[in-house]
């Protein structure tokens, strides 16, 4: 039986509408990610795991990997040019030979600093667009976001 979606529902013409919102805001963030990375000579992923990493200073290559959703094979590859560029360095975990620790240099968190202060950036863009809202605003957004996240978050 195939059915078709009800356009003219109020319910699910906000859920498209926000689904939508969403849309549009990941399309233009990931475009100034692009631009960033590619501004700096990083690879998206290789931006992507960087970010990541430096969050903790530290992180297993497993959980980078489980925090971005990039496939094993894009994010070995991001790993292996980060630690030859001298952004990252790596070792085993003790007591575990095949996963690996992953650690941001000083070289590493220079750049991430330097990318972050860049005009044009995706730093930028974020501080632009939180300085136009309210404290209220802000605040709501980001309560609203945790909420959605939550509702959205696939329980094992």
């Amino acid at each position: 039986m195939n059915q078709q979606m009800d356009y003219d529902n109020p319910v699910m013409i906000r859920s498209v509408a926000l689904l939508r919102s969403f849309y549009d805001v990941h399309k233009n963030m990931m475009r100034l990610v692009q631009n960033t990375a590619l501004e700096n000579g990083l690879t998206v992923p290789q931006y992507i795991s960087l970010i990541t990493i430096s969050m903790q200073k530290e992180m297993t290559q497993k959980k980078v990997g489980e925090e971005t959703f990039l496939p094993k094979s894009t994010l070995s590859q991001a790993v292996n040019d980060l630690v030859q560029l001298g952004l990252l360095t790596r070792q085993q975990v003790e007591g575990n030979r095949r996963e690996m620790l992953l650690m941001i240099t000083e070289k590493g968190s220079r750049l991430l600093n330097d990318i972050h202060l860049q005009a044009g950036g995706v730093q930028e863009a974020f501080q632009h667009a939180t300085e136009s809202l309210s404290d209220q605003q802000y605040t709501e957004l980001i309560q609203l976001h945790q909420q959605i996240a939550e509702y959205l978050e696939i329980k094992d």
